[in-house]
C-alpha cells in the first residue's frame, strides 16, 4: 500500500509552513497594526511601503494571509505572499533584495521536499535525536528558514535532519606537515585508520560535493588522500552541519558552504582562531557555576592548511559526561516546534513544568553574563534541556562557542541586548507561546517575571519595566545584505512588563 501523501496536500502544507515565519517577519518588522476590528475579526495591518492592507489568522504561527483590493479580501498563496513582501521592501528600502525572493521560494520548496521525505522515513527512537530532527518550520522569525542554497533536493536531502537522515562521514588523510589544528582533537583519530605520515580528517559528504574539483590538486600531489567512509552512521542535528554519533557520544561540526538563515555556514578562520579563548572562558564560567548547568565544550579543531576553512572540523563534547543520570536531553527548539513525545505538550501541570524549566535555563545564562563576562547565545537551537522520567526539566546544557561573546570584547550594553534577545525573545518567548498554545488559558509570563526578578543584575529592573524588548529584524537584515553578525533590533511589546 502506498502511504505517500498526495502532491497537492504536501504543497498546501508546505505553503502554510513557509508562510508562517515570513508573515511573522512582516508583522514584526514592517506592518503597522490598525485599530482592533472587533470580537472574532482578524487583525488588519497597513503595509507602509505600498499602502496595501493585510489581514491574517493570528497566533504564534500566523496563517491565511489576505490583501484588500477595492474593499474585497483576496487570499494569498505563498508565491503571491513573496511578491507582496518583495514589492513592499523595494518601496521601503530602495533595494531589490538580491537573492532573497529566490531564497523564500527555495525555503518553501525545501519544506515540500522534507515533508515528502518524512512520510517515507522512520523517526529515530532516541527522543534527543527526535527533538533535533523535528524542525520543519525552523526559525519562526526568518523569511527563508529552510533555504538550502537553491540546489536540487537530491544534493542535500540525504543529509537533512528534518528528513531523519543518517549517513557515514567521508574520511580523508592529510599529510602531517599540512595539518592545522588547535585544542584536543584526539577523538578524530579513533574514527578510522590513516596511512603512515597522514592524519585522519573526517569530512561532510555534502561539503565535499559542494567543493567539486577544488581538492583535485591536493589529491594529485599527495597532500590529501581519500580513505573511504566511517563504518558507522552519524545523525545531523538541527544545525544541519553538526552531526552526532551516539555510540561514541561525539559531536562534530563542519564547514558547509551553504547559506542557512543569515549566514554561509563555513567555519571561518577568524572564528576558529578565537574559539579557544571563548570556549575556555565558557568552561571556566560553568565550572564556577557548578551542576546541574553544563557547557558542551568545543574542544578543538583540525583542518588542512591548504583548505583551512573548507575542510575544518570542530570537535564538541558529547552528552554523557554532562547529562544527569536517568534523564533525556531535548533540544529547546524542538520543544517549541513540537515532536512526538514532547513533555511540553504532554504535561498536565504547565505551571509547574514551566517554573522548573525557568529554574534550569535562566540562572546559568544570567550568571555567566554578570559574574563571568560570557554572553551565551542562549537561543532555542543552542540550548538543550534535560528532563527526568516524568518529563520535568532538571538541567540545562548550552553549546556553541562560535556564537558566544565575551564582555572583554563587547560593551556590557551590547552584550545585554544580545542576551535579552537570545534568551528572552527568541527562547523563552517561543517556549511560553508553545505552552500557551498547548494549554489554553495558561499565562506563562508571571512565572517568567518572578524568575528573572530573583537575580540582582543591575539590568533586571529595566527588563521587567521597559515597555519593549529587542526583536531581531531578520527580514530587513537579509534584504539589505547586512552581515549576519550585525544584528539589528526593533522594539517589541514586553510581556514581562504587564505580567
Amino acid at each position: 500500500m502506498d502511504l505517500k501523501p498526495p502532491a497537492d496536500a504536501v504543497g498546501r502544507r508546505a505553503d502554510a509552513y513557509a508562510a508562517a515565519p515570513l508573515l511573522n517577519c512582516l508583522l514584526r518588522e514592517i506592518a503597522e497594526p490598525l485599530p482592533e476590528p472587533g470580537p472574532g475579526a482578524r487583525p488588519v495591518y497597513r503595509l507602509p511601503g505600498t499602502g496595501r492592507l493585510l489581514r491574517v489568522r493570528p497566533g504564534r504561527r500566523p496563517a491565511e494571509p489576505e490583501v484588500s483590493d477595492a474593499g474585497t479580501w483576496h487570499r494569498l498563496g505563498h508565491s503571491e505572499l513573496v511578491k507582496l513582501v518583495a514589492e513592499e521592501l523595494r518601496r521601503l528600502t530602495g533595494s531589490a533584495g538580491g537573492d532573497v525572493p529566490a531564497e523564500m521560494i527555495d525555503s518553501r520548496d525545501t519544506v515540500a521536499a522534507l515533508l515528502a521525505a518524512r512520510a517515507r522515513a522512520a523517526e529515530p527512537r532516541d527522543p534527543y535525536l527526535r527533538s533535533e530532527q523535528s524542525l520543519i518550520t525552523g526559525h519562526p522569525h526568518h523569511p527563508a528558514p529552510k533555504a538550502r542554497g537553491g540546489g536540487p533536493a537530491a544534493a542535500w536531502l540525504p543529509y537533512a535532519p528534518e528528513a531523519h537522515a543518517h549517513f557515514p562521514l567521508t574520511l580523508l588523510g592529510v599529510r602531517e606537515d599540512q595539518v592545522a589544528e588547535e585544542g584536543d582533537t584526539s577523538a578524530l583519530d579513533a574514527l578510522g585508520a590513516s596511512p603512515p605520515g597522514y592524519r585522519l580528517l573526517p569530512a561532510h559528504p555534502w561539503q565535499l560535493g559542494l567543493l567539486g574539483r577544488a581538492l583535485d590538486p591536493y589529491l594529485a600531489d599527495g597532500r590529501l588522500v581519500r580513505l573511504g567512509t566511517t563504518g558507522f552512521d552519524t545523525w545531523p542535528t538541527a544545525a544541519v552541519r553538526t552531526v552526532y554519533e551516539p555510540r561514541r557520544d561525539l559531536f562534530l561540526k563542519f564547514s558547509l558552504d551553504v547559506r542557512i538563515t543569515n549566514d554561509v555556514r563555513r567555519l571561518w578562520r577568524h572564528d576558529l582562531l578565537r574559539l579557544r579563548r571563548t570556549d575556555t572562558a565558557a568552561r571556566a564560567a560553568f565550572a564556577a557555576l557548578g551542576p546541574p548547568a553544563a557547557w558542551l565544550a568545543d574542544r578543538g579543531y583540525r583542518t588542512a592548511a591548504f583548505a583551512f576553512e573548507e575542510l575544518a572540523v570542530l570537535v564538541r563534547d558529547g552528552l554523557r559526561g554532562h547529562l544527569l543520570p536517568g534523564t533525556d536531553a531535548l533540544l529547546a527548539a524542538g520543544l517549541a516546534e513540537g515532536f512526538e513525545g514532547s513533555p511540553l505538550a504532554a504535561t498536565a501541570t504547565p505551571g509547574t513544568w514551566w517554573e522548573a524549566y525557568l529554574r534550569q535555563v535562566v540562572p546559568p545564562a544570567l550568571k555567566a553574563f554578570d559574574e563571568h563576562g560570557v554572553v551565551l547565545e542562549a537561543h532555542l537551537q543552542n540550548t538543550l534541556v534535560a528532563v527526568d522520567a516524568a518529563g520535568t526539566p532538571v538541567q540545562a546544557l548550552f553549546r556553541d562557542a562560535e556564537g558566544a561573546k565575551l564582555l572583554a570584547d563587547v560593551s556590557r550594553e551590547a552584550g545585554w541586548e544580545r542576551l535579552v534577545y537570545c534568551l528572552v525573545v527568541n527562547h523563552l518567548g517561543e517556549i511560553a507561546g508553545a505552552l500557551a498554545e498547548d494549554h489554553p488559558g495558561f499565562d506563562p509570563w508571571p512565572a517568567a517575571r518572578r524568575e528573572l526578578a530573583r537575580h540582582a543584575l543591575p539590568e533586571i529592573h529595566a527588563l521587567l519595566t521597559s515597555p519593549t524588548l529587542p526583536g531581531k529584524t531578520n527580514l530587513l537584515l537579509r534584504w539589505t545584505g547586512a552581515d549576519g553578525a550585525a544584528a539589528r533590533y526593533r522594539p517589541l511589546p514586553n510581556p514581562l512588563a504587564g505580567a
